[in-house]
């Protein structure tokens, strides 16, 4: 009986596919083309693009997430859309238009829910991250009216984190339980807060400020957050540069115990101890940092820039807070993906609609690959990473 029974489980299994036909995804990522609604699907591997999948409408602002599996991005458009895409066989495997104009998204720490931010109307939507039908609509409600939401990013314990830019409000969503999400509203972040970062550990969200100098941390581990302000009145004193391009606080670094942030309307990049949360010191920079991203392990970061200084990338040692080296990839370096183990670092080239590839320890350039009008990149890597 029993050898009947494990025959029959046998015959009933799917044959395996041939060895050609079996390709994994951990190497693989996107590139987002900004001005033609058009994605490519790269391998890290090979330093070559797979294919260009097309009819995602408008990527003016785009960001990506990834499901556990690795298989699936999801892109949020500034038009309000959301596309999951299959990268293994490089089609469009649903997609949505939730909103009329968004910001961003991310995925539950569970993988099976996909919340998009909304300037219009303000708010964050959650989806199925299965089939993309509505899970829940949270209007970002104030006193003023329906608030945009800016730092949306996941957290442990199937949460969501997002902040109101009208509101200076910070809310916390919880999806742990049945039903409607809970959700706790957190005031006094600060003036129109622009973005938000989220620690890898799940612990500390922090909001950067627009309005007023300094940042708002939120210490998720306590029962009720209590904003803290850091880095107050960096800038007291200065008159600010004009803001050429907001930075993208999602771009942080956390490398040796500090992170790495980017001065609002200043040439700076902000060090702050990561337990204390205090200063500990200013790198002077070539111009105005978009991002600042740390090389995985923490031995550098790499900082690109707003126009009109936007042809350069810096490269700052993290022990001593030197920049050791300048690189000038082309007109408007957009943004860097590292490796997954931080060995080579991509940089979109927009206006030479190209992707560089550098080697992150010798900085020789290793490649290019074409694309048109790049801007961000994102690694399946992600998919493994809170807040990412």
């Amino acid at each position: 009986m029993r050898r009947a029974l494990a025959a029959l489980l046998i015959a009933v299994l799917p044959v395996a596919a041939p060895a050609d036909d079996l390709r994994g995804t951990g190497d693989l990522g996107i590139v987002i083309e900004r001005t033609t609604g058009s994605v490519l699907i790269v391998d890290t591997t090979e330093r070559a693009a797979i294919v260009r999948v097309e009819g995602l409408g408008d990527l003016s602002h785009a960001s990506a997430v990834f499901s556990p599996d690795q298989r699936y991005a999801y892109v949020f458009g500034r038009d309000g859309g959301l596309t999951k895409l299959d990268l293994l066989t490089g089609t469009i495997a649903a997609r949505i238009v939730q909103a009329g104009n968004s910001i961003g998204g991310a995925i539950s720490d569970d993988g099976l829910l996909v919340a998009v931010s909304n300037y219009e109307p303000g708010g964050v939507r959650v989806f199925d991250a299965g089939t993309l039908e509505p899970v829940a609509d949270i209007p970002a409600e104030w006193d003023g009216g329906l608030s945009k939401t800016v730092g949306l990013v996941d957290a442990p314990g199937r949460r969501f984190v997002f902040t109101l830019w009208d509101a200076g409000e910070t809310w916390i969503a919880d999806f742990s339980g049945e039903g409607a999400p809970v959700v706790t509203r957190i005031g006094g972040i600060g003036a129109n807060p622009y973005d938000g970062l989220i620690t890898g550990d799940g612990r500390l969200y922090i909001a950067g400020l627009f309005g007023e100098d300094g940042l708002t941390a939120l210490d998720l581990w306590q029962e009720r957050p209590a904003p803290r302000r850091i880095l107050d009145g960096y800038g007291r004193g200065e008159e600010p540069l004009p803001v050429y391009k907001m930075p993208h606080l999602e771009g942080w670094a956390l490398a040796a115990g500090r992170f790495a942030l980017p001065a609002v309307g200043r040439h700076e990049v902000l060090w702050v101890d990561a337990v204390t949360l205090e200063e500990a010191g200013r790198t002077a920079t070539h111009g105005q940092p978009v991002f600042a991203v740390a090389r995985p392990g923490g031995r550098q970061v790499w900082v690109n820039f707003a126009h009109p200084r936007n042809d350069t990338v810096q490269v700052i040692d993290t022990l001593s807070g030197e920049i050791v080296h300048t690189l000038t990839p082309g007109p408007a370096v957009l943004h860097m993906e590292f490796t997954p183990r931080g060995h080579e670092v991509w940089v979109s080239v927009r206006d030479a609609d190209r992707v560089d590839i550098y080697d992150a320890a010798t900085f020789e350039k290793l490649g290019e690959i074409a694309a048109e009008t790049p801007s961000g990149i994102f690694f399946t890597a992600r998919a493994h990473r809170t807040g990412l």
